[in-house]
């Protein structure tokens, strides 16, 4: 592992494809970072606006980037196959895909188009039915690598996969939520790589996360006059700046020292900030009997299965007997 590793030391990403979702954050600081090493790179995200004002602000950076927007809602199963669609019909293949966009601790269950919990449908099981319906351009890229955050809150003990309670009917509880949709997501990079070894997709999947990163999450979902939201605006100093902690995915993302089936965070202050290094899983995550359970659930839940489309159900589609 390469100390104090940084954006300087992005190989060229010239002749590659990258798709990153998240318009803002840590999102838009992979998208500049890829940019200026010469990636060609696809920003998607819910919101037009925001996705206009990042492509401008990279091509203001990088004169000349190759940096596009591309609309996706990843709270909506529709939205995420008509996103694959338009890719497979304009693009021979992917490199790298990065699975960032996320939402934080809503304060009151809320649900995605599909009538999934939010944070669970958006953060996990949005970017596992999206990296399925990429994974014919993935599987034509060069060394393809899929990216796909999780946080440091996947380390809570109240981060357990509670299959009784998935999407969280009969106990909300915004944090505890949260960290459970990052577990899901690192559980889900591993078992990618054991399924895509067992297959022979040829696809790296690499995990990281950022950190405590000074980003809007907090203020978006539970909003800036919530006791989460006055915490990230009068004690900002205590978060890293998202280009920071945006370094542990750029690392998965290109270092040809990341390995597959990996995980990287920052090094110091218990992975809170600092630069990429090897993360530790929190023992939860290694469970390769849950994770693959919860891969059959969420291919049951979202209707696609890796290699092979089907129709989207919604959740009132699908009766007790999915789940497992």
């Amino acid at each position: 592992m390469p100390e104090n590793w940084t954006t300087e030391s992005i190989p060229s990403q010239r002749g590659r494809t990258i798709v990153v979702t998240g318009t803002g954050g840590l999102g838009f600081e992979d998208a500049l970072a890829l940019a200026r090493a010469g990636g060609d790179v696809i920003i998607a995200g819910r919101n037009p606006a925001k996705g206009a004002a990042a492509v401008t602000r990279i091509n203001q950076s990088v004169p000349g980037a190759a940096v596009t927007f591309e609309a996706i809602d990843l709270g909506d199963l529709g939205s995420i196959a008509a996103f694959g669609r338009r890719l497979g019909d304009s693009r021979e293949s992917i490199d790298v895909l990065i699975n960032n966009a996320g939402v934080m601790t809503p304060p009151h269950r809320r649900t995605t188009a599909d009538g999934f919990e939010l944070q669970f449908g958006t953060n996990y099981l949005g970017h596992f039915a999206l990296t399925a319906h990429l994974l014919p351009l993935l599987g034509r890229g060069q060394n393809p690598r899929v990216v796909t955050l999780s946080s440091v809150a996947a380390r809570s003990s109240s981060a357990a996969i509670n299959f009784d309670d998935l999407q969280a009917e009969r106990d909300y509880k915004p944090m505890p939520v949260y960290s459970r949709s990052k577990l899901a997501c690192l559980m889900f990079t591993f078992e990618l790589q054991r399924r895509s070894d067992a297959a022979g997709w040829g696809i790296m999947s690499i995990a990281a996360h950022p950190g405590i990163s000074r980003t809007d999450l907090l203020h978006n979902a539970p909003g800036r006059r919530s006791a989460q939201g006055l915490v990230r605006s009068l004690l900002w100093f205590l978060f890293q700046p998202a280009a920071q902690g945006a370094l542990p995915t750029l690392f998965a993302a290109t270092s040809p020292h990341a390995r597959k089936g990996g995980y990287y965070g920052p090094d110091k202050l218990s992975e809170t900030r600092g630069y990429p290094i090897d993360a530790r899983p929190p023992k939860q995550s290694l469970e390769t009997q849950v994770a693959s359970r919860l891969w059959d659930l969420s291919e049951k839940l979202t209707g696609v299965r890796f290699g092979e489309q089907k129709a989207l159900p919604t959740v009132a589609d699908l009766d007790a007997s999915a789940y497992p």
